[in-house]
């Protein structure tokens, strides 16, 4: 009886498009946001897994950060003036509020990484 294996080959291109799709779970999402004035930027909510956001304030103006958890409230986690950046965790399900209390344009740069099956939406100030 003879046991047919793959090819030297084909196994190194299945191991490496397996890699890829792992390392690409892992990169996280890299973003350049801009909030608009009196708005603020919605992230996660319900999701399985916690979060991580390293952000940097890139913009002219300071940015609030809060968390909504999944069973309600909101607290505030910090407030990052304009050059500052600041490294921040969210539970499962918890909801990252980024406000924009000024007049101007906010922007910052995020990475975020942990469970990134997020949603991502804008609403005004405020909003419970």
């Amino acid at each position: 009886m003879r046991i047919s294996l793959p090819s030297r080959p084909a196994a190194v291109a299945t191991f490496a498009a397996l890699l890829l799709f792992i390392t690409a779970c892992w990169a996280g999402i890299t973003s350049n946001l801009l909030i608009e004035p009196g708005k603020q930027f919605v992230l996660g909510g319900g999701q399985l897994g916690g979060f991580k956001v390293e952000a940097h304030n890139v913009g002219k103006v300071p940015v609030e950060f809060k968390e909504r958890p999944r069973g309600g409230g909101i607290f505030g986690k910090t407030t990052l003036a304009p050059g500052e950046r600041g490294t921040l965790r969210f539970m499962a399900g918890s909801t990252a509020l980024l406000l924009n209390p000024s007049a101007q344009q906010a922007k910052v740069d995020l990475k975020i990484t942990g469970d990134t099956r997020l949603s991502m939406t804008y609403e005004p100030n405020g909003q419970l």
